[in-house]
């Protein structure tokens, strides 16, 4: 999805670089409909509505089912 590897969005995670509903969150946060996912990345942050929750593995082609980008 947003990011593709599991132990990437761990790392980040632990770094403080993910906000989940503008909280710092550990990896094993859970997500639900609905939550902001802001992830920093390059001077930038990047942030993302949570539409549904997947139940396997998302092709990329499919991302837009599961998040929408948010603009300011």
């Amino acid at each position: 999805m947003i990011i593709k590897q599991r132990e990437t969005a761990k790392r980040l995670c632990d770094e403080g670089y993910i906000w989940l509903n503008g909280h710092n969150v550990k990896p094993s946060k859970h997500v639900a409909v609905g939550d902001l996912i802001e992830i920093e990345m390059m001077d930038e942050r990047c942030k993302y509505r949570v539409v549904s929750i997947p139940l396997g593995n998302v092709k990329k082609k499919e991302q837009t089912l599961y998040c929408e980008e948010v603009k300011d």
